[in-house]
């Protein structure tokens, strides 16, 4: 039997060693299972020490799109997967809060255009901490990636996304909840 492998997205958690707060990234990879990916989860945050996991999903379902993981190959699809991780304000709160969203597109500039239409761009920030994609195209979104270029090197050589359009598609659950990565 052939094996299943997923796209898995990931948000890791830990208190690198001199840090006071707990610190967070994305981690994306590609595995049967999430427990096949400790190993990358590690050497992709080397310094977190003692990582956890705070959300994660099996990416194969998003905005009307199947997601799929095949043998590499050359892509010559229209369509990308992005990542795009938002940041926002509220007034009298010093905490900037994110949120981070999965689009397809055919171009950066298209998938800015889908987050500028979520609740959370809409409604985090006000006159002078406007909401935000940072530092990309003109906008402020905090980070912005093709989701293929985010995969571990020896993963991106071996697999491919492709991408298909499914009307009736929803998108995937989150997991939510703390994890430990060396229980898994």
């Amino acid at each position: 039997m052939e094996k299943q492998l997923k796209l898995f997205m990931v948000l890791l958690g830990c208190t690198p060693q001199s840090r006071v707060t707990e610190q967070h990234d994305i981690f994306f990879g590609i595995g049967e299972s999430l427990s096949s990916l400790k190993e990358d989860m590690y050497a992709f945050w080397p310094e977190g020490g003692d990582l956890h996991i705070d959300s994660w999903r099996a990416v194969t379902h998003v905005g009307g799109y199947d997601i799929h993981i095949v043998p590499k190959k050359e892509m010559t699809e229209e369509e990308k997967l992005f990542f795009l991780n938002l940041g926002g304000y509220k007034p009298g709160d010093p905490e900037e809060y994110h949120y981070k969203m999965l689009a397809v597109a055919p171009a950066m500039s298209t998938a800015v255009k889908a987050a500028k239409q979520t609740a959370f761009y809409k409604h985090y920030g006000f006159k002078g901490a406007e909401s935000h994609i940072d530092e990309k195209y003109a906008l402020d979104v905090d980070d912005m990636h093709k989701v293929e270029d985010l995969i571990p090197t020896h993963l991106k050589e071996l697999y491919s996304i492709t991408i298909h359009k499914n009307e009736a598609g929803t998108d995937d659950e989150y997991h939510i909840g703390y994890l430990k990565i060396s229980k898994l």
